[in-house]
């Protein structure tokens, strides 16, 4: 309630200002921004999450100036088996931004739900993200660690183990995954390049309910891409995705990621459209 007054009374203070006095107006302690938009596919580190079809995505952030901030992001699913059976994954972020010079420091800590499927499915990862400018380029390195718990567990052994039906009490693992971006904007065009390389190490094979962040134990994913600004906040991208995760590889994808309903596997390389808007 003290907040809705607040934003009230500033908001009809601002209509009452004259416009050369917003000209020279601080920026507000607290921003709201966001995006929504639409995908060819839901890529998670190269691999599909979406049974290689289209999914709608949208993601929200709220933050203060002393450089903290909360968020959510959420995409439909593939909801075939994945994920405990869920058709929706929806995530909490929490995490603290700040510039020092050139550099930005991003670090925070990101809550993945699978609202509607089994327990122990959720996910909990910390990350952490620098950002630098070289010449026309912006570089971020970055590094997301999800430490010991039970979704990340592995219930078949080998794709061996799977064939035959034996199960085994799943074993707690944790993730670790890297990674590079760079993107560089062309001189006097709308268009931005982007370029990504992540290399993801932990449990070789899925957890109780279909969850894992690096299914087949080592694997490197990249993409390329532009983004072209269409219109005020409009922005229409294209990206080609792929990993190093072969045949043999993908059985630890087994039972309920190894194949799409098409019969293709969800690590095949593919070129992924979106059209997304901000906020």
């Amino acid at each position: 309630m003290r907040f809705s007054h607040s934003l009230l009374s500033g908001l009809l203070l601002a209509a009452a200002t004259p416009a050369f006095a917003q000209d020279t107006a601080p920026p507000p302690p607290v921003t709201v921004s966001g995006t929504v938009g639409v995908y060819s596919d839901y890529r998670l580190r190269g691999i599909s999450q979406t049974d290689k079809h289209a999914a709608v995505q949208g993601s929200l952030t709220i933050a203060h100036e002393s450089g903290f901030y909360i968020g959510t992001f959420a995409s439909n699913l593939s909801g075939w088996g994945t994920f405990g059976g869920a058709n929706m994954e929806l995530d909490a972020i929490g995490g603290y931004k700040h510039t020092f010079g050139s550099a930005t420091i991003d670090t925070g800590v990101t809550w993945y739900t699978y609202p509607g499927g089994y327990s122990e499915s959720d996910v909990v990862e910390f990350f952490g993200r620098l950002s630098g400018t070289a010449g026309p380029a912006t570089l971020t390195a970055g590094v997301y660690y999800a430490p010991t718990q039970t979704s990340l567990g592995r219930i078949y052994d080998s794709a061996a183990d799977y064939a035959a039906g034996i199960q085994r009490d799943p074993k707690r693992w944790d993730n670790l995954y890297i990674t590079g971006d760079a993107t560089a904007g062309i001189p006097n065009t709308p268009v931005t390049l982007r370029a990504h390389i992540g290399a993801s190490k932990g449990n070789p094979g899925l957890g109780p309910n279909g969850t894992s962040l690096a299914p087949t134990g080592n694997y490197v994913d990249w993409n390329l891409g532009a983004d072209w600004a269409v219109y005020k906040n409009l922005t229409l991208s294209v990206s080609y995705v792929d990993t190093d995760i072969g045949d043999r590889e993908s059985a630890y994808l087994k039972p309920n990621l190894a194949k799409t309903t098409d019969g293709s596997s969800i690590t095949d390389p593919t070129v992924v459209f979106s059209l997304s808007a901000a906020f």
